[in-house]
């Protein structure tokens, strides 16, 4: 099979763009294996993933009840379409995010049917019982593991106020020891770094040997240099692509407080309702230096980078971080933790301070916004970092690599 077109049914419980990294790994991991001549359907929950044509998509339906900004809400009964959709209202009933085992129920009655006309399945973070009975059954499985969800759990449970809400977490959470248990029998899991990959075997269990590391990209094309666009000299970016504590936005927002009034801050990702951050920024006056802009488009983001001084990623853990390389990919100075694989792909470009700590984050950004000219210079090296180690078309190359390694076992 070394040469042949492989059929690739990439699985993913969530897809759309705006719903964090994985819905961007499936749309241009998908584009760039087409591209090597490959068939790619992208089998999905909503919200669905916007794909190029190339693509198909298999959308399984699903109630998305934690969609924004009804987060929790009552679906009316005509929603009430087939046995899943029941299921996923009981899941929702007892407290827990109910879309990965909802998904998996889909996806095993869409396999029975459909899938005798695929070479091998590539499951981006679902891992579900469905899965673990493709390998059980001999179905060539690859999954992609972006960290371990066991992180998001713990700084959840940690910044949680009371026992009521660290009780609601463990319920929320309870998808875990089923991704847990299915990440352990996959042949092969693909990671986007080694910091990530050293986390994955520690915290869920999957064997070293099974581990293969394989760094995402970033659209150069897209994201890049805006000629013409003026910076402004007190003006702050950052992308939150999900409000959670893992992200550390209040960890920048009490750092915010404590730069001068002029520095301004751009926050760019969605909001849900009854977010502690909106408390947080009147809590700290910050009511008229935070703009909440919400998602934006991938065009709109650049222009908000080519604006901004500097950019900040104040996550507490990042299994890669396409915001850090995204904003390195656009020229824009960096100020970083060293949250997980943080370390690992800015490379030392840029200033970055522990997690969780943010004294040394303002001290960091007033830094970077100190000395403008060494700030421009380590920003350039840090475009020609993403440019030389970063590109979705070498993340498809081997990834397929991977898939034949699966193959041929």
């Amino acid at each position: 099979m070394a040469e042949d077109r492989l059929r690739i049914a990439l699985t993913v419980y969530r897809g759309n763009p705006t719903s964090g990294g994985q819905g961007v790994y499936t749309a241009e991991l998908a584009r760039r294996l087409v591209a090597r001549g490959h068939s790619v359907t992208v089998v999905s929950g909503p919200p669905y993933p916007a794909l190029a044509e190339s693509i198909r998509l298999e959308p399984l339906g699903g109630l998305d009840l934690l969609r924004q900004p009804d987060p929790f809400r009552r679906p009316r009964l005509d929603e009430l379409t087939d046995a899943y959709d029941l299921a996923e209202v009981a899941l929702l009933a007892t407290g827990a995010f109910p879309d990965p085992r909802a998904f998996g129920l889909r996806f095993r009655a869409w396999w029975r049917r459909e899938g005798h006309r695929f070479d091998l399945v590539h499951d981006n973070q679902s891992l579900t019982p469905a899965h673990a009975e493709l390998v059980r059954d001999g179905v060539p499985v690859v999954a992609a593991i972006h960290h371990p969800i066991t992180v998001d759990r713990q700084l959840a449970l940690a910044a949680a106020g009371s026992v009521k809400e660290r009780i609601g977490l463990r319920r929320f959470f309870g998808f875990v020891p089923m991704q847990v248990r299915t990440a352990r029998v996959m042949p092969r899991v693909l990671t986007v770094s080694s910091a990530s990959a050293r986390d994955i075997s520690r915290e869920l269990g999957v064997a070293r040997s099974r581990l293969r590391v394989v760094p995402i990209g970033v659209d150069a094309e897209v994201f890049r240099p805006l000629e013409g666009v003026q910076r402004t000299a007190t003006l702050l970016a950052t992308t939150a692509s999900a409000d959670v504590p893992l992200k550390g936005l209040g960890v920048l927002l009490l750092a915010l407080a404590r730069l001068p009034s002029d520095v301004e801050l751009v926050v760019m990702g969605p909001r849900r309702e009854g977010s502690p951050i909106e408390a947080l920024i009147g809590q700290l006056g910050l009511g008229e230096r935070v703009h909440l802009v919400g998602a934006v488009s991938r065009e709109r983001m650049v222009e908000v980078y080519a604006s901004a001084a500097v950019a900040v990623v104040p996550s507490m853990y990042e299994g890669f971080s396409l915001p850090a390389v995204e904003a390195m990919a656009c020229g824009v100075p960096l100020v970083a933790t060293t949250g997980g694989a943080l370390a690992e792909v800015v490379g030392g470009l840029a200033p970055q301070v522990p997690p969780g700590d943010p004294v040394a984050l303002a001290q960091a950004i007033a830094a970077q916004l100190a000395d403008p000219a060494g700030a421009r210079e380590r920003a350039a090296s840090a475009r020609s970092r993403v440019l030389a180690r970063y590109s979705w078309d070498e993340a498809a190359r081997r990834t397929e690599q991977v898939y034949r390694e699966v193959l041929e076992a």
